[in-house]
């Protein structure tokens, strides 16, 4: 491929359009549409047992609003999100994850974009519990799909802390579009530890998993297209129409005590950031790989895609009437409380888990890997790469198992990206700003203020952190479990797709 000259984050295409015919459908403005009047669906729970869970992914329709028409998705087990699946922390879990679904996909494929070549199956898929420590065979590696009418059986050990997990397909070059159709759901890992701590628990806790959508007038998904006819892939989506559970607008009818609340970023390039109306104040007690040391006070949480959160809402105080809960100035769904007293034995204690920050001392490796953004006047609009390297180069990362090593990603461009590994949790040793056009000039690192330690909620287990423009974040990771490849890449799913996505190699 030719060299290609950096650029700015949202430059100008360098390809000259091929006249498309595609004409944009007329798009539903969800302000039309009466907030609150659908509850919130919950998502059936499948738990372990002695046969291995089956998962169907098929086409299906789902109602997304009680003034919408069904929508026509692609989900796991029938409903957006998919079924939640417990587990127990060491003991091993199976799924048989079955494709049921169309030869024919229905969102535009772009087979210029890296494993999508017109020699690929059109529908393909193979599934990532994101998060999860297991095997390389089984954990989704994006080359590893299976087609229309196959199956295929994947083991989680479950050998890990008590986590919010999700599982999403992650097939290369089609897991945007896959995940777009509905093809997500979450997984919850529970310890005997965290069950100790008298959390609220059953009925009052729930997961609040967060999307975005553009659907047309009569309800029906519509992915943006670039207006190339031949090149269909845009380097970011954002819908108007904000999905709590795979509902529009809906409410949650609540008691006058509190709730826990696992919540997911499963859009595709969408960040949130979430408040109650009127800045009340609720307690974040984990993130992405379970819980935090001690509960952290918000008002704001800023989620970008694949992070999780794990908050409590008490809302003792609001008995007969209601909060909603926002994404900055727009409503995402609303919170009905009971009147009256409610009695409450679930508790959040002060101290709920010790973690221990790594040490800088302990890594035996420091890597320094850009994180880049390209215009091409030849190949593409836009390239998008992780130090600087094709998915298809040979592997660069090769941590030896057991081993600690710092990753100092270096952000080349204008956006944040959250940047997620595969196989293992991290910490947030600190970000701190730098001279990016003097690294582009001489790929000299000159920081031009000091180093910032994660803020108390970014403080825990991590899998998947925000990388901000103009920063340097620096991961401490300990390379545990297994040995063979795995990937690491943005998890805004179009950049993934455009070969923001590199694999890494875990020797023993």
């Amino acid at each position: 491929m030719p060299m290609a000259m950096p650029a700015k984050h949202g430059g100008a295409l360098c390809r000259h359009p091929v006249a498309d015919q595609t004409q944009v459908p007329r798009l539903l403005d969800p302000n039309r549409l009466a907030p609150f009047v659908d509850p919130l669906p919950v998502p059936e729970v499948l738990r372990a047992s002695s046969r291995p869970l089956q998962l169907v992914m098929r086409e299906s329709e789902q109602r997304l609003h009680r003034d919408l028409p069904p929508t026509r998705l692609w989900t796991y087990g029938g409903s957006l999100p998919g079924p939640t699946i417990e587990a127990r922390s060491g003991e091993a879990l199976a799924v048989k994850w079955s494709n049921q679904l169309p030869l024919k996909h229905f969102l535009p494929i772009d087979h210029h974009v890296c494993g999508a070549e017109p020699d690929q199956p059109e529908v393909r898929a193979v599934v990532h519990v994101h998060g999860a420590r297991v095997p390389a065979t089984d954990d989704g590696y994006p080359t590893d799909w299976f087609v229309p009418g196959q199956s295929r059986r994947q083991t989680y050990p479950n050998r890990q802390d008590a986590a919010t997990l999700w599982y999403h397909d992650h097939t290369m070059g089609i897991e945007r579009l896959n995940l777009y159709a509905g093809l997500f759901g979450m997984y919850l890992l529970r310890d005997e530890h965290e069950l100790s701590l008298g959390l609220p628990s059953g009925e009052h806790e729930l997961p609040l998993v967060l999307s975005d959508r553009l659907l047309t007038e009569d309800g029906q998904l519509y992915y943006p297209v670039s207006g190339v006819s031949d090149a269909p892939w845009v380097p970011e989506v954002f819908g108007n129409a904000m999905l709590v559970n795979g509902a529009l607008l809906p409410r949650l009818d609540v008691r006058a005590r509190r709730y826990r609340f696992r919540v997911l970023n499963a859009a595709n390039g969408r960040f949130f950031r979430l408040s109650l109306r009127g800045q009340r104040p609720f307690l974040q007690i984990g993130s992405d790989q379970g819980l935090l040391a001690a509960p952290v006070s918000q008002t704001s949480l800023f989620l970008a895609p694949g992070e999780r959160a794990d908050l409590v809402i008490d809302f003792a105080g609001l008995g007969g009437g209601g909060i909603e809960l926002m994404n900055d100035a727009v409503s995402l769904m609303r919170f009905n409380v009971a009147a009256g007293q409610e009695s409450d034995a679930s508790r959040v204690p002060a101290v709920l888990r010790e973690v221990v920050r790594v040490p800088e001392s302990k890594a035996t490796h420091a890597r320094v890997l850009t994180i880049d953004e390209y215009a091409d006047c030849v190949a593409a609009p836009m390239l998008m790469l992780l130090d600087g390297k094709h998915w298809h180069e040979p592997v660069s990362e090769k941590p030896r198992l057991g081993d600690t090593e710092i990753w100092s990603l270096v952000n080349l461009t204008e956006d944040t990206h959250p940047i997620h590994l595969h196989l293992v949790r991290f910490q947030i040793l600190d970000r701190r700003p730098f001279d990016v056009d003097e690294y582009l000039a001489s790929r000299t690192l000159r920081y031009t203020g000091p180093a910032q330690p994660p803020p108390p909620h970014e403080a825990g287990w991590k899998d998947t952190a925000q990388v901000y423009p103009g920063m340097v974040t620096r991961y401490i990771i300990t390379f545990e479990g297994y040995a063979g490849r795995y990937v690491w890449h943005c998890h805004l799913l179009e950049h993934a797709s455009n070969e923001m996505m590199r694999p890494f190699e875990v020797v023993a």
